[in-house]
């Protein structure tokens, strides 16, 4: 009887997804809490729509470059743990094989099954480091081009967060006005973005968009409430 073949269908595409998710929740949140504050300080759109352009600018510059920075270091970190195996590999490779050994126990393997395939291992340093990278280090080699990636994408996301709440106020003269609009507009955005970041990252969609919700909405409240409370 003919049977179906396994098929194995993983997401691989996690590193975009939390950059998306770091650009996207802070461009929602960070742009519609200012927008929110000036609000309740002034009554005029034009303000709220330069100083939130202004804002976006400068937060997905900051953003992107943030994001670039911390791939670079993982790069760095990963390149000088690397080196580091490899000089232990050539100078303590019986120490080093005794680490391999311990790793295989932490899966389960007596020494008398690990013994071969380490040894077979030691015959093939390239592969000996790759190894004790993984297993031992838990380090995955970085693609070279993450930091650019990353920045890209955090920084596109952190626009494309940002202008929701502002759209509003580009459409209405009064920022009263543009305020209900933008709330309402965001904090719809909020759900549908913290849903489908629940659906990648396995949590509850309706819990990570109701947690999303909350968490934009108390940031905007709270800088509304200060900016009548200066004005």
């Amino acid at each position: 009887m003919p049977q179906t073949p396994h098929i194995e269908r993983h997401f691989t595409a996690g590193e975009v997804v939390r950059d998306v998710v770091i650009g996207m929740s802070d461009g929602l949140t960070v742009p519609f809490a200012l927008a929110a504050g000036l609000s309740g300080a002034v009554d005029n759109s034009h303000i709220v729509v330069v100083a939130g352009l202004a804002e976006i600018a400068a937060g997905s510059i900051a953003m992107g470059l943030g994001g670039y920075l911390a791939a670079r270091s993982d790069a760095e970190h990963y390149e000088s743990e690397r080196l580091r195996e490899m000089r232990e590999v050539q100078e303590i490779p019986d120490e080093e094989a005794l680490e391999v050994q311990k790793v295989f126990a932490d899966y389960g393997l007596s020494h008398d099954e690990s013994v071969p395939v380490v040894q077979a291992l030691t015959r093939k340093p390239k592969q000996w480091v790759d190894f004790m990278m993984r297993f031992e280090l838990g380090l995955e080699e970085p693609n070279p081009k993450r930091a650019m990636q990353s920045a890209l994408t955090i920084a596109a996301s952190y626009v494309c967060g940002g202008i929701i709440p502002l759209a509003p106020y580009m459409a209405l003269h009064s920022s009263r006005m543009a305020l209900v609009w933008s709330v309402v507009v965001t904090l719809i955005a909020l759900g549908v973005f913290g849903y489908i970041k629940g659906r990648f990252t396995g949590s509850r969609p309706g819990r990570s968009a109701s947690q999303t919700i909350v968490i934009g909405g108390l940031a905007a409240g709270a800088a509304f409430l200060l900016a009548k409370l200066i004005s």
